[in-house]
């Protein structure tokens, strides 16, 4: 058997795409971008962005849009402008482990603890090899502490961040795909220890040199040649700029790098590997990468080695995307019409990301314009979409940290409709409606007057899993006790429960007052009652630090980081207090129903807060918000 044969059953070919009316020229190109990028960057208050592409090894358009700098008026320059395209960089790291495949050093199939100088923990039976790394299959749980750093003097060497931030496995390897930045940045650690080169040294001499990536560079801060021509970050164009973001986890998205520089690598692997007279991959090496080496479902999009389908229009491409707090990018390959597609925001805009998508499929149905073919209804259709409803939890997660409670937050929903179609609210359109889908399969369904997918199948516990279009994760059914559904009307309550005792306090003190009326309590019942009271302060506060915390991370990542550990750790302190004071609450309950004449609203008032607090200590250990260890 060969061990760097494909591992992923091809699909059925795709429909003939319709001949186009536009041809693919670099005036008609530039004539339609031009129309589209500069409105598209006013309204979604974006910067600067700038595009590249390739046809038959050569480059037929290259173009900045916009700033940037915006401060000093700077135009984005295709040529020189260096943007951070995230987790495109990830392909660059790949392209260096088969490099080392080629040369013998590296199998893909052979446990990665041959290759590193700590162990992964044996959590289950099969090793972790480098193709599960590469197909995001190892079977890592999400880790994002210190992805992102504040400043240059925050960085550690690979190796020291490898071991710090080793991560829990959560499924079986070659099982469950689950997008992984440390398992990346791990084997950017392996092509370092196998090489015996650093991991920098090593890109640069076995890929962007060969490459003529003059322009571009994984280190950081910036070699002193390219400082200058960085292009500015910033969330909107209208708010102040971020500085440069520092990625910890450099292997998965350090990179720094020109549109030009990018059409130097497209081509390389367009042309199995090689780039004029360079010849960075054989081409049956570069050929294995590209092919389908995972997939979720036969008829889905799979993974490649590092590369993941993104088939559309017709056409087989592959390709990657990449994000940091203020760039977005994305990168596809045509191999059948060897065509080459970058684009790069270097902001987020109003848009949340989806600047780049809406210009790229209306770049493929202008130049590829394709109608899916019809579908014969499914007579099972309503009965499967009854099956499938539900809440979903995304496989790329937390389970065991304190970043567990995010997944509460971002269940996907599953639904039907009353035309017989069916919805998950995390695939919407660019007006952000949830897009409707029809079935057109068992357990396939087609997006309406769309070509997105969505696919049901079941799992080795009889469980539904959802496959998207994207095949780097996937989304599992939720559990009563971790669905959303049970989940967020619980806190809601107990939260309105608290924030309601917590202002009828003072409130009812001052009605007694103003009737001439004292509360008689013993100094015993006078205690468990304050209990109570700073039992309701005590959660508010909690909750709404976590969430505060949290919101202030998107706009800082660098509080991921130890630095913000100390913060974490007093939040947590308030929410053990609360805790506490549920005994209190449960105790001054049980004691209001032991009392004859206790008045049957105060007894009631009493089990309600008795049940808030409950549901709040519910909700905080199913959700580990008070687990003893801060690595997440």
């Amino acid at each position: 058997m060969n061990p760097l044969a494909p591992k992923a059953k091809a699909p059925a070919p795709a429909e003939p795409p319709i001949s186009g009316t536009h041809e693919l020229t670099p005036q008609d190109i530039s004539a339609f971008l031009d129309g589209i990028m500069p409105q598209q960057l006013a309204t979604d208050d974006i910067a600067g962005a700038v595009i590249s592409i390739v046809k038959d090894g050569k480059v037929i358009f290259a173009k900045g849009y916009g700033y940037s700098d915006i401060e000093k008026r700077t135009p984005v320059s295709p040529d020189s402008t260096l943007f951070r395209p995230g987790s495109i960089s990830k392909l660059f790291t790949w392209t260096a482990v088969m490099q080392l495949v080629e040369e013998g050093k590296l199998d893909l199939d052979r446990d990665v603890n041959d290759y590193l100088d700590f162990k992964i923990p044996a959590t289950y039976p099969k090793p972790i090899t480098l193709r599960n790394i590469m197909t995001h299959t190892p079977g890592f749980e999400e880790t994002i502490q210190e992805l992102f750093v504040k400043d240059a003097k925050d960085l550690t060497p690979l190796g020291e961040y490898v071991k710090k931030h080793l991560p829990t496995r959560i499924y079986p390897p070659g099982t469950t795909p689950a997008y992984s930045n440390y398992a990346t940045t791990m084997a950017g650690y392996i092509v370092q220890r196998v090489s015996g080169q650093d991991y920098y040294d090593y890109i640069e001499q076995h890929v962007l040199k060969p490459l003529k990536m003059e322009h571009s560079t994984f280190r950081q801060p910036l070699p002193d040649s390219l400082k200058g021509l960085a292009s500015t970050g910033y969330d909107v164009a209208s708010e102040p700029a971020k500085g440069f973001e520092f990625v910890e986890a450099a292997p998965a998205g350090s990179s720094s790098v020109s549109a030009m520089d990018m059409t130097h690598f497209m081509m390389a692997h367009l042309q199995d590997g090689k780039y004029e007279g360079a010849q960075i991959l054989k081409p049956e090496t570069a050929q294995l990468m590209h092919s389908r080496q995972f997939a979720n479902l036969p008829e889905m999009n799979a993974m490649c080695l590092g590369f993941y389908e993104e088939t559309r229009n017709g056409h087989r491409i592959i390709g990657h995307a990449g994000d940091t707090e203020a760039f977005h990018s994305d990168l596809h390959l045509m191999a059948d019409s060897q065509l080459g597609f970058f684009i790069s925001y270097n902001s987020a805009g109003k848009g949340e990301g989806r600047a780049r998508e809406e210009v790229w499929h209306a770049f493929l149905d202008r130049y590829f314009p394709y109608e899916p073919p019809k579908a014969d209804p499914v007579a099972t259709s309503a009965q499967d979409i009854q099956n499938v409803s539900g809440h979903y939890i995304v496989s790329r997660r937390a389970d065991t940290t304190i970043m567990k409670v995010l997944n509460v937050a971002g269940e996907a929903k599953v639904s039907g409709n009353d035309d017989g179609t069916l919805s998950v609210s995390d695939l919407k359109d660019s007006s952000g409606v949830p897009k409707k889908f029809r079935e057109i399969a068992p357990l396939l369904f087609r997006e309406v007057n769309g070509q997105d997918k969505v696919g049901f199948k079941r799992d080795e516990t009889g469980n539904f899993v959802e496959a998207i279009d994207f095949p780097f994760m996937v989304f599992q059914k939720a559990s009563l006790n971790q669905n959303s559904a049970f989940q967020i009307p619980m806190i809601i309550t107990a939260l309105v429960l608290a924030v309601l005792t917590i202002l009828l306090w003072p409130v009812m003190g001052i009605v007694r007052r103003h009737y001439g009326q004292r509360l008689e309590l013993t100094p015993q019942k006078r205690r468990l009652r304050l209990l109570v009271r700073l039992a309701c302060v005590m959660f508010a506060i909690f909750f709404l630090a976590y969430g505060l915390f949290f919101s202030m991370a998107l706009k800082d990542i660098g509080l991921l980081s130890p630095r913000g550990n100390p913060w974490l750790r007093l939040i947590q302190i308030v929410g053990w207090l609360g805790v506490l004071g549920t005994v209190a609450a449960i105790y001054s309950a049980v004691q209001s129903w032991r009392i004859p004449q206790r008045w049957w609203a105060a007894r009631l008032g009493d089990t309600l807060i008795a049940l808030g607090c409950l549901g709040a200590v519910w909700f905080v250990f199913t959700w580990n918000m008070l687990h003893w260890s801060l690595k997440y």
